[in-house]
């Protein structure tokens, strides 16, 4: 059973403004750094468009409608000041999400072990009607209503290691017994939300946040004391890793002092859960990861877990 790797030239269309940290070079290194023979058994394919009616699991259709209706023809058009529309802004965001879709179906069916998509913009602060923090459309959330929707998956376990904390995640699954939505995040930091005490209706969320400064003892310590219990006590039946890596040290947007070696820790751990409890199956997602040596780097040891050569 092989990895399944997931990109799409479309997610270079997506134009930020000149100094943006969310920008098409993310993508480039990425493809660079999973060249190396290392991933040469990578099962590699282009992301499709989702559907609307997919989107509509997680999306109000006026909203979806609303978005794509306010894609430009030329320029930049911005929602907040983070957050903007350009002329390939909702291909890109389509295939994102489509991105997540494929690789749920990919996984659930068995046709392949894992899966990562390597996709922007991002996904995880996009709340049920409202864009921000870059992301348009929430790909983790839209990954496991698919999930639930179309394979019969009955519980979902979504993990965000991303330095921001997922918002749009978490307001979308707050009162959904169904999904266990688990994050580490540096606070105080953007978007200001995933206070210790944020528990959801049914303690389904679980928030374990960290400080700047804060490094791989303490980040690994928060994974073994507080998330990684949960999952396993969930016993899910899909994994979707909402993987950011602007908690490594080299990044401009956080404070946390990670390694590459970090990643790969944290994505074994959830691979041992998910062998357990989910029949291996793990989604991953690409969130944030600003420094492009950071980010090419933790992809890689991401990558290399995921294919068990870590």
């Amino acid at each position: 059973m092989q990895t399944l790797y997931l990109c799409h030239p479309a997610a270079l269309d997506h134009e930020t403004p000149l100094g943006h940290p969310e920008r098409a070079d993310r993508i480039r290194v990425i493809e660079r750094a999973l060249e190396d023979e290392a991933f040469m058994t990578l099962v590699r394919e282009q992301a499709p468009c989702a559907e609307r009616d997919t989107l509509a699991l997680v999306h109000p259709r006026r909203y979806v409608d609303a978005l794509i209706e306010a894609s430009p023809r030329e320029g930049i058009v911005p929602i907040d000041s983070d957050t903007v529309l350009s002329p390939g802004t909702i291909e890109a965001a389509l295939r994102s999400a489509g991105a997540a879709v494929q690789a749920v179906d990919e996984v659930m069916s068995g046709k392949v072990a894992n899966a990562f998509a390597a996709m922007r913009p991002p996904g995880h602060h996009a709340e049920t009607a409202q864009a921000m923090g870059f992301c348009f459309f929430n790909n983790a959330a839209i990954a496991a209503r698919f999930a639930q929707k179309t394979h019969g998956a009955e519980r979902i376990a979504i993990v965000d290691w991303d330095v921001h904390h997922g918002n749009g995640t978490q307001d979308i699954f707050w009162d959904d017994p169904s999904v266990l939505y688990c994050s580490t995040h540096e606070m105080p930091l953007y978007p200001g939300t995933g206070a210790l005490g944020e528990r959801g209706e049914h303690d389904t969320i679980v928030n374990a946040p960290l400080s700047a400064g804060d490094g791989s003892d303490i980040f690994r310590e928060a994974m073994e004391t507080r998330v990684l219990p949960r999952i396993e006590a969930f016993a899910p039946d899909l994994v979707v890793i909402s993987a950011g890596f602007d908690a490594h040290w080299r990044d401009p947007l956080g404070n946390v002092m990670l390694t590459e070696a970090d990643f790969s820790w944290a994505t074994l751990k959830l691979m041992e859960i998910a062998d357990r409890r989910a029949k291996g199956r793990v989604v991953s997602l690409l969130e944030g990861g600003y420094d492009l040596e950071g980010l090419a780097r933790s992809v890689a040891a991401h990558v290399k877990a995921l294919m068990g050569q870590a």
